[in-house]
């Protein structure tokens, strides 16, 4: 996605306005991946001592929901008593087909017309595009429904990044990933350095942006059509240091090294050779990333002969030089000291006892004054 793509929403939103986002909550919705796009803006609030964000549960009728896991919530609103939002995140989850209606799909279209920031994690996406509201976008959702959301919509541009934000959708994969997009929507609004702090509280080592992939296992790819190929790729993946000769890897499998070519070819469209260079290559990236490891061992880890030809690989296949991809994540890095932050006192309730739309926003806020964390950024 290009810069321009990813930046055109921002700004939509005045710097002293608190943004106010409804999570539509779908029958069968995945726990995990409403939690982890919740808790960023509970802690954004804690960490700048303000009320940047509220947020609020939506169902299609206001009542309850149960998620995968069976744990019943109770909605703040239907979704035609929702409050005025500025995003509106679809929380999907288990059998994505069978979970929506048509007047779910209604009221997305309707809320669309209103130009806010619409979004979906884990297969929220699929409803999203049912709705129409994804053509022409990049989309990213849980693996499990890639497939089947490409091949039912045609015009949207599916990928197998962990989430993407064009323009004035934003679209995330499932698990933990909803957290990361979030933290990229509040590093877009309010800077690095609150999502730095953010990231410190969750013990997150890193964020991960739009050019990071969630990886599809190959079995979900074949199905069961072609066990000597996945034979074959999960000796690969099992054997990255020292790496299988192909004619080894083909007699291992109960197969000629020209069928196993074959099969490469007609199924990931790569020789074996290029597919176990692209595996190893991965493995390197996730290294440079997440260990203090050196190149050199890295190097020797994923099977390279020697660091030159390991830099040359990567150069030609990732783009970049292996301590470019380094530097370009210490540079990430948090230079300034958080300091503290002098607030102002919180507005309650009114006198008639009403339940504000922020409620639940300030209740956290409110809870998180006696924390030591609370105010410790100071938004720029």
């Amino acid at each position: 996605m290009s810069e321009n793509n990813s930046s055109s929403f921002q700004g939509s939103t005045a710097k002293n306005k608190t943004r106010s986002i409804g999570f539509l909550l779908l029958n069968n919705f995945t726990m995990i991946a409403l939690a982890s796009a919740v808790e960023p803006l509970r802690m954004a609030n804690q960490l700048s001592g303000q009320e940047l964000y509220n947020w609020h549960t939506l169902t299609e009728d206001g009542e309850a929901v149960m998620a995968s896991d069976g744990i019943r919530i109770t909605p703040d609103s239907s979704m035609t008593e929702s409050p005025e939002l500025d995003t509106l995140i679809v929380v999907g989850g288990v059998n994505i087909t069978r979970s929506f209606t048509r007047r779910q799909v209604s009221w997305l279209q309707a809320m669309a017309r209103k130009h806010i920031l619409i979004g979906g994690v884990c297969t929220g996406p699929y409803l999203l595009a049912e709705a129409g509201l994804l053509n022409g976008y990049d989309c990213s959702a849980h693996w499990e429904c890639i497939a089947s959301l490409q091949e039912a919509y045609p015009k949207v541009n599916c990928t197998n990044h962990l989430f993407v934000i064009d323009r004035d959708r934003m679209t995330s994969s499932g698990g933990t990933v909803p957290m990361d997009m979030m933290l990229n929507m509040i590093r877009r609004d309010f800077g690095y350095q609150l999502t730095a702090g953010i990231s410190e509280m969750f013990i997150c080592d890193r964020v991960r942006n739009e050019s990071d992939y969630q990886r599809i296992p190959l079995r979900h790819v074949l199905g069961t059509t072609q066990p000597k190929l996945v034979e074959a790729v999960s000796l690969m993946e099992s054997n990255i240091e020292e790496a299988i000769e192909l004619d080894e890897l083909a007699g291992y499998v109960g197969l000629s090294r020209r069928q196993l070519e074959r099969l490469f070819q007609k199924y990931l469209q790569c020789s074996p050779s290029k597919y176990y260079l692209k595996l190893r290559l991965f493995r390197a990236r996730q290294l440079l990333k997440q260990t203090s490891m050196s190149i050199i061992e890295i190097a020797a880890a994923c099977g390279f002969v020697s660091t030159p030809h390991f830099s040359k690989c990567y150069r030609e296949h990732i783009g970049i030089p292996p301590r470019e991809e380094r530097s370009g994540m210490r540079s990430q890095e948090r230079t300034q000291t958080l300091t503290p932050l002098v607030t102002t006192a919180l507005p309650g309730l009114n006198q008639k006892g009403e339940r504000r739309s922020s409620e639940l926003a300030m209740r956290a806020l409110s809870e998180a004054q006696f924390e030591p964390t609370y105010g410790s950024v100071t938004l720029q």
